[in-house]
């Protein structure tokens, strides 16, 4: 029985990251590719390779053979204070579908099969978001499309690419739309973190009686999945048989940011206020619809958000200690 091999690219990237430990324990060869190493975690990857996918020779050097299972998550991305400014959108669907176009080209070269893509909730239409308490993300509202970002429609975009490609070129990509994924070795300081790891990082910050800022009102919804749930939906729909997706993975826990805020909170142990200030919050509400993914491969996630977030806490706060301590 030869070694299965993958190739992760966007591995120095925090879902990457734990993805490539994922297939090292599942007993994979792996190599990753990203433009940096993981700043959290010294990777595990078999091979490594600092390399920019928007060169196309950068991406024919790393495919330079056959892979069992290719996972294409790389992509410039943040969180709200990176995408909804404005100021990124040239780059972000710049560098995003040019990733996608090299990607997609080499492997289908390669006569590899099979591609997973990382899509986003971010793709689903603003009009089915605006009521934070009933927000609509069932796979079939994505048409007619109306994405709340520039970052949702090159999403959409590249959504499409795979799935042409499957069809034209006898490719069995898998498409995943991926709902606000967190956990600990991910983003949590610099303007790309998303909320969960940025509300750790305020709270853990501020001393007891202290006061946190949350952007908006607060009173916008999400839901979050953690990142090993994510990794399982994401596994199992890149080996099914017969499902292509675009499929939701996230949870259907829906919270209001105030109320993720005062969780973190009570996980601190600390009293701390919210202060409510004007910031980017992108729609009003969103939350991830499991039926599909239920009914097709048999999954839903399985532990509470509050599991999540000790976790990422606990870690953000030693990340910050360590910090303080050198």
């Amino acid at each position: 029985m030869t070694q299965k091999t993958a190739l992760v690219c966007g591995a120095g990237g925090f879902i990457g990251g734990h993805l490539v430990k994922r297939l090292k324990a599942e007993g994979f060869w792996v190599r990753g590719v990203d433009v940096k190493f993981n700043e959290h975690a010294e990777t595990e990857a078999d091979d490594f390779v600092i390399g920019d996918l928007r060169e196309q020779s950068v991406v024919r050097a790393v495919v330079d053979r056959r892979f069992d299972e290719v996972y294409q998550l790389a992509a410039d991305m943040g969180g709200a204070g990176y995408i909804f400014t404005g100021e990124n959108d040239a780059n972000v669907m710049h560098n995003s579908a040019t990733i996608n176009l090299n990607v997609l080209d080499a492997c289908h070269k390669r006569n590899i099969k099979r591609v997973f893509y990382s899509s986003s909730a971010c793709m689903y239409p603003e009009h089915n978001q605006l009521d934070p308490d009933n927000p609509n993300c069932a796979e079939d509202s994505a048409y007619p499309a109306n994405p709340d970002s520039e970052y949702g429609w090159e999403k959409l975009f590249s959504e499409r690419l795979y799935l042409a490609y499957n069809r034209n070129h006898g490719m069995e990509c898998r498409v995943a739309r991926y709902h606000n994924i967190f956990g600990p070795e991910g983003t949590w300081e610099g303007g790309k973190e998303k909320a969960p790891a940025a509300l750790c990082r305020k709270v853990a910050s501020v001393e007891d009686g202290g006061t946190i800022e949350v952007w908006g009102d607060g009173l916008q919804t999400r839901s979050f999945l953690y990142v090993d749930e994510c990794l399982e939906g994401t596994i199992r729909l890149l080996r099914s048989d017969d499902f292509e997706g675009p499929v939701n993975i996230g949870s259907e826990e829906m919270i209001s940011i105030n109320d993720l805020a005062k969780m973190v909170i009570g996980i601190s142990g600390k009293d701390i206020r919210i202060k409510n200030i004007p910031g980017p919050e992108g729609v009003r509400g969103r939350n991830s619809n499991n039926r599909l993914i239920a009914e097709r491969l048999g999954w839903a996630p399985e532990q509470p958000l509050k599991t999540g977030m000790e976790t990422t806490f606990a870690w953000i706060s030693s990340e910050i200690a360590r910090r303080h301590n050198h």
